[in-house]
């Protein structure tokens, strides 16, 4: 499971979270009884696992995780956004980890995700997420997915292929400045005089 700590860098370093799946592949909670060691697994746990929020919530169900696992995300590459921070962080996941419920994802099978990233990464994303989202304690923001929706962003043809291969170089150096000045001329922007 890739947390929010492992993307602290601007790339993935997984700090060996795991995540014991309760759900079968069809979405629905596993019946302990077909799953002997499993069911002694949690049972040990019962205690620590009880006294999470969504365990007080439904207590028959005390060993359910708060969102169900999705197997095609996990092997999906795709774009982790930690959901407090100060500015901008998208991180690329290769594909191989789930996302814990405070890092959103975004995939897509249009658009190259290092130059997407590098938009996400860019002074007009933040922007964006400024006009729309939660301002928390200490100005930090939520980069919630209703936000980074809101976030317009040029379709993937309309981006020339120079214009792409320094986004990427932006996005992989976590060179702000640089993603800020290829987004501005994506989006037409000029910049502001002195």
């Amino acid at each position: 499971m890739a947390m929010a700590k492992d993307t602290m860098t601007g790339s993935l370093r997984w700090g060996g979270t795991y995540l014991v799946n309760p759900w079968e592949r069809d979405g629905s909670l596993v019946d302990l009884e077909k799953y002997p060691k499993l069911r002694r697994y949690f049972e040990r746990n019962e205690r620590i696992l009880s006294e999470r929020h969504v365990a007080k919530k439904n207590p028959a169900r005390w060993h359910k995780t708060i969102d169900k696992v999705d197997h095609a995300v996990t092997v999906r590459p795709k774009l982790l956004v930690p959901d407090i921070k100060g500015y901008a962080h998208p991180v690329l996941d290769e594909g191989g980890f789930h996302p814990h419920h405070n890092l959103y994802h975004v995939t897509s099978d249009g658009w190259d995700l290092r130059v997407l990233g590098g938009i996400l990464l860019s002074r007009v994303s933040q922007f964006f997420i400024e006009c729309y989202a939660v301002r928390m304690h200490n100005g930090y923001l939520r980069f919630q997915a209703q936000y980074l929706r809101r976030i317009r962003v040029p379709s993937p043809g309309d981006i020339r292929p120079d214009q792409a291969e320094a986004m990427r170089r932006a996005f992989e150096n976590r060179d702000v400045d640089a993603a800020t000045e290829i987004a501005m001329d994506l989006y037409g922007i000029e910049a502001v005089p002195d």
